[in-house]
């Protein structure tokens, strides 16, 4: 008995829209609203007190305040992967820091 063979799977088109699936979730995400930039900023406080700002106004956001600014910085650090400069890192990294300190300095307020 002869093996049948599966049909060919036609080759995908997707536009150059559909590219950056990565671009879309961060603008529709239900995880917060963000200000434009925020990734850009110099300073890791700057980045982190964005991110806080958002994530207290965000109406769209599904956790807690600071869960979903730390997903959002998360998810832009591990899209950018290998191509994030080592310092452009070390930056984002401390941003975390500074999130968590932000959101423990009210608590205690």
């Amino acid at each position: 008995m002869a093996a049948r063979r599966r049909p060919s799977r036609r080759p995908s088109r997707r536009s150059s829209g559909n590219r950056k699936w990565s671009a879309r979730v961060t603008r529709t995400s239900n995880a917060l609203d963000l200000e434009g930039g925020v990734f850009n900023k110099r300073s890791a406080r700057e980045i982190a007190a964005s991110l806080k700002r958002s994530a207290e106004r965000s109406h769209r956001r599904k956790s807690a305040p600071l869960r979903s600014a730390m997903s959002m910085l998360t998810f832009y650090i591990n899209r950018a992967g290998k191509n994030l400069p080592a310092r452009r890192r070390r930056t984002l990294d401390k941003a975390k820091d500074e999130l968590r300190k932000l959101f423990k300095a009210k608590k205690a307020a």
